[in-house]
Formats: structure tokens, sequence, C-alpha cells
């Protein structure tokens, strides 16, 4: 248990969070739970309050640009999942002793250049330097936005019969941030072009637009039952979140899940399944059968790449993955394969 790199599992979770979480609140209408991206709080007069947190990025290998972008996206991503932007954000930095103040500056510059961009006022946090503090993770934020109660989607309104929709492609993330992160390893082994499409993919890890499209209100109906980004665990383990979120299950098929080409070879070369793989970026959505030419056009009218892959059943069906026409039993992946990837290539030297 203690060896496990990355989020907590379901069982933890279960056993330590789930049943303390502190006072029980009649106004939260959504609070912690596996597969869940977003809390929702009643503010009465039809509104709601929701908010999500996650860990802030520091990547000396990626840069001081992208590790900002991808501490403001992946807030996003978790809040597009309500159908909505993110409104207002807070900022908790545990920067390393030795950071300079230059960096600092240039690193909060683009926070707040993305934050701008997206229509999020920063409203405050903490920020401070802590003395052997070296990791890739540093801090914490926390996004807030008010909509209307009515229309804020959470990935447990997923019903039986929606049929399974993914954007774009599996493992953008995880294969971009390898190939900035090992780039001569990745030009050697797999040639320039490869490396240059890999890279490419980092700022396709946003996946705001894909929600925020899909779920795109029409004629004051929302066509969309349920959201849930792709993170830890990729493409089968936002499914497998999804699923368990709405207390139902779901049918996956492999052959339908879409994996470009240089996904395969990034994640061939660092022997990681790029379905199991972060993949933040690609959005999982459910919607009814009538519903999904409509959603599939509009996402196609922005050039947003989606598939259908699955349906989501009754919970007594199980979670299934079908694979050259046997079905099975989908496994969650409790640690996602990407970091024990990233850290041996690591330790063993690649460049």
């Amino acid at each position: 248990m203690e060896d496990k790199l990355g989020k907590i599992d379901h069982r933890l979770f279960e056993e330590i969070i789930k049943t303390k979480c502190g006072k029980d609140r009649n106004e939260v209408i959504t609070g912690p739970g596996f597969g869940v991206d977003v809390s929702l709080i009643d503010l009465q007069g039809g509104m709601a309050m929701a908010v999500t947190s996650d860990p802030l990025s520091l990547i000396p290998s990626l840069g001081l640009e992208e590790s900002a972008w991808l501490s403001v996206h992946l807030l996003a991503n978790d809040m597009a999942t309500t159908g909505f932007a993110p409104m207002y954000g807070q900022f908790i930095l545990n920067l390393p002793a030795d950071f300079s103040r230059n960096d600092f500056k240039t690193y909060w510059n683009y926070i707040h250049k993305f934050s701008a961009q997206l229509g999020i006022a920063i409203t405050g946090g903490h920020t401070g330097f802590i003395e052997g503090q070296n990791s890739t993770i540093a801090g914490g934020g926390t996004f807030i936005t008010v909509a209307p109660k009515s229309k804020l989607l959470i990935s447990r309104k997923a019903k039986p019969g929606d049929v399974i929709l993914v954007t774009k492609q599996c493992a953008l993330s995880s294969t971009s941030i390898l190939a900035m992160s090992f780039p001569e390893t990745v030009k050697n082994r797999l040639g320039h072009e490869t490396y240059h499409e890999a890279c490419g993919l980092f700022y396709q890890t946003s996946s705001l637009d894909d929600a925020l499209t899909a779920a795109e209100v029409q004629n004051g109906k929302n066509e969309v039952n349920a959201m849930h980004d792709v993170t830890e665990g990729g493409i089968l383990g936002a499914i497998y979140e999804l699923a368990c979120a709405s207390g139902n299950g779901a049918q996956v098929f492999d052959d339908h899940i879409p994996v470009g080409s240089v996904q395969e070879e990034v994640c061939r070369l660092f022997s990681i399944d790029p379905r199991h793989s972060i993949g933040a970026g690609s959005m999982i959505i459910t919607c009814t059968k009538d519903k999904v030419s409509l959603v599939k056009n509009r996402l196609g009218k922005n050039n947003i790449l989606c598939s259908a892959v699955g349906e989501i059943k009754e919970k007594e069906y199980g979670i299934k993955l079908v694979e050259n026409g046997n079905e099975t039993d989908l496994i969650y992946m409790e640690e996602d394969p990407y970091w024990a990837a990233f850290f041996k290539a690591y330790s063993e030297g690649w460049k």
C-alpha cells in the first residue's frame, strides 16, 4: 500500500475518507465520492456552487509555462464536467526553497495569464518556500463556479442505456509529458517527427472546450446526462469511475477506443498501456442514444474528435471490456503505469 504512487484507490477512499467528512450539512448536494469531479453546494434561489480541487504542477523538465498550463487547465477540466467554466480560483503554492524569485515571478505570470484567458478571478490562497520540497507537485488549487442548480452536471447522473462517448484520443498528457521530459531518448528511438508530434499533443490536454461544447443547452434542454474527465487510469479508468459514481455498470468495446499512432509508439517505448495511462484532454460523456448524433456533430463542428465506445448498463451487469469478441471484467488499475514508467526512465538516466 505504501509503495503505490498517484491517487489513493477506491477501497482506501471508502475505508478512510467517505464516512469521515466533518459535519453533515444539508446544503451539500454532492460531497466527496469515487469518480466524482466536483462538489455541489446549494445556495438557494435555484443556484448552486460547484467546487473542485487538484494538485498544482511544477515540473522542471517541462518548463515554467507548461507547468503553469497544467496547473490551471487540469483544475479547469474537472470543473468542465459540470457543463460550466470555472469562475474563481484559490492557489496554495509550496515552492522549493531554492526556487528563484525570478522563476516564481515567471511561473506566477503564467498562472495569471492562463486563469485570465479562462475568465477565472484569483481570489486568494497561500504562497511559501519550503525546505526539502523537491516534488513535481507544488501545492494545490481550488476552482469555484456558481450556476443554476438544475443545469449543473455531475458524473453520478449517467443512466443505464446511455451511450459512452470519448473526446480526442488516449494518453494525450502522458505521451506528451514523457516525450518532453526525455527528448533525446524519444528522438533517438522513435525519430524526430514522432517526438515533435508527441510534444504537439501537450496543448490538447485541456478538455474545457470539449465539455462546454458537448453540454451546450439546446432549446432549454441539456442533451448530455453526465461527464467525467480523464486523468489517472486513462480512458478505461475514467469510464470505470463514472460507472461507479453513478451506481451503474458499463460495457466498453476495446476496438472503439481512440488511440493515436503517436501515443502507441511513445507508450510502447515506455512499456505502458495508453488505455490505462493519464489522459488529460479527453472527456467521457454520456447521453441517450437519440442524442448521440447531435452531440457528436456539435463537437465535430469545433474540430473535436468524438468516438462512441460503449454503453452504461444496469449495476448487475458489471463493468465489462470486450476485446476480440471476448467479454471480461474491466480491471481497475489502482496505480497508473505512467508514474512507474517516468521514474524508471529517470533512474536509468534517460535523457
